[in-house]
């Protein structure tokens, strides 16, 4: 009789699962595949490169923006609710983006959509740590990963297919049927979620911690666009934003500090924890790595052996599919084995192949380079699923919402950092092979560091782990 209900539970939560990856795969398939319209929507609008660009930095700075505010309005308004309104707020944009009428409204229509993929993506997370539980963490992030590591690589492919045979409009308007499908379909799957705590829904917001926090976050990423597109931190457009955001976030650090009766929205206690601090650094770090690789690489199938962005998105995609092929392997295994053997393990094999590419050149086989791209792929799902599984076993459950805010608002600026690095490094660079070793010398560099914080993740069962750090998590939670 308990195998059968353990098996209706098993179904009940893959089923949760798919519905809450359905709807966190519209946002990063969409920010990636606008990514690659730049040229064709500044032709459309007769406007520049640049400004067409704000079509995509629009979102990425709403997203960053709305990530606090979605720490505290999980527990506020209950996830289920909260999701069901991010989606419809992400597909009213994505409508009213694809009915564009100039690059402004475009820009604004995207930045609205921003606000719905920053209430989904870090519930994404939350849902699925609260579904799994401390015991099955590990195997839902490793799920989870599917969609973090496909993501990014389909969309250039699925955004280029579009764009071949459909107007651009098309690249927006075919996530209103998707995201109506995600709607009914969380509407029925999605357990309801009261909060735990009768309190919890008069709790006050932390307005000035989120004026201190999103838009310090939105000025970071901010400086890190600016610096990718004029190749120099030096500029103005750089500089500026970057100092405002670390006047705001050293002024969000003095305000957390204080005690108050309204909690901050992010409780600083957290970074006391060992394993949670390990855990985002290698997050972030990990997120540096993937998009300078995953940057640079295609530039180099077009420059160095005169691909199409097609074929050149094609033949990036093993790295992706190395992730999608370990981080639900290595996340199962997590669960039983611990995490510190199984992510030390990944962050290696990860190194290794990615100090491959630093002897790459103009002729190397292609076979080579997709065995070698399908390599990093595969280590970096066996260091990012444990890592995660790891985080969300060791903190408390009051505390998930914001470690989860954490969690991918680092992801988000370490590919901002990395993008920013890569076309810097590209600029300096002799040719695309000299500037693919140059990238891949700095994901070395990161990579090392990964390995290094892996020797501070703990090195037990999921039982155990739960335990490892009480009195600091404890403090956090208060």
């Amino acid at each position: 009789m308990s195998s059968i209900i353990d098996d209706r539970l098993d179904r009940r939560l893959l089923a949760t699962i798919g519905v809450v990856l359905l709807g966190g795969l519209l946002g990063i398939l969409n920010s990636s595949m606008a990514a690659v319209a730049t040229d064709t929507l500044a032709v459309a609008f007769h406007t520049t490169l640049s400004t067409a660009g704000w079509a995509s930095t629009g979102f990425l700075l709403a997203v960053t923006a709305t990530i606090p505010f979605t720490t505290w309005a999980v527990d506020r308004f209950g996830g289920k609710r909260l999701w069901l309104i991010g989606l419809t707020v992400f597909a009213g944009g994505a409508l009213a983006a694809g009915a564009a009428w100039n690059v402004g409204s475009l820009s604004a229509f995207r930045s609205l959509q921003g606000v719905g993929a920053g209430i989904l993506d870090p519930l994404v997370l939350i849902l699925l740590a609260r579904a799994a539980g401390p015991q099955r963490a590990g195997r839902a992030m490793g799920l989870m990963g599917v969609v973090l590591s496909l993501g990014p690589v389909l969309g250039p492919i699925v955004g280029g297919a579009v764009l071949n045979g459909l107007s651009w409009r098309w690249m927006f308007l075919l996530s209103v049927p998707l995201g109506a499908l995600a709607y009914l379909l969380a509407m029925r799957m999605i357990p309801a979620d009261p909060p735990a705590d009768p309190q919890a829904h008069r709790q006050r917001l932390d307005v000035l911690g989120l004026a201190l926090l999103a838009p310090g976050f939105a000025a970071l990423v901010l400086a890190l666009s600016q610096t990718a597109e004029h190749a120099a931190f030096t500029t103005w457009q750089a500089l500026s934003p970057l100092a405002a955001g670390f006047v705001l976030l050293i002024a969000y650090w003095l305000h957390a500090r204080r005690a108050r009766r309204v909690p901050p929205l992010i409780n600083l206690m957290l970074f006391t924890s060992r394993s949670f601090t390990a855990s985002v650094a290698i997050m972030g770090l990990g997120g540096l790595a993937t998009f300078a690789a995953l940057f640079v690489l295609p530039l180099y199938y077009q420059q160095a052996r005169g691909h199409g962005v097609l074929p050149s998105g094609l033949l990036i995609a093993p790295a992706g599919l190395g992730g999608a092929i370990a981080m639900p392997l290595a996340g199962r295994l997590s669960d039983r084995l611990g995490t510190r053997g199984l992510a030390c393990g990944g962050a290696i094999l990860a190194l290794l192949s990615a100090l491959t590419f630093t002897f790459v050149e103009a002729h190397t086989p292609e076979t080579a380079l997709v065995l070698a791209a399908l390599a990093l792929g595969l280590g970096m799902g066996c260091f990012s699923a444990p890592t995660m599984g790891s985080l969300y076993r060791t903190l408390p459950a009051p505390m998930v919402a914001q470690g989860s805010s954490v969690l991918y608002v680092l992801n988000q600026l370490g590919a901002a950092v990395g993008i920013a690095l890569v076309t810097l490094i590209l600029q300096i660079s002799r040719g695309p092979v000299s500037g693919l070793h140059g990238v891949f010398w700095l994901v070395v560099a990161m990579l090392a560091m990964v390995l290094a914080a892996t020797l501070l993740l703990p090195d037990h069962r999921s039982a155990t782990a739960a335990q490892e750090e009480p009195a600091l998590l404890g403090k956090a939670s208060t």
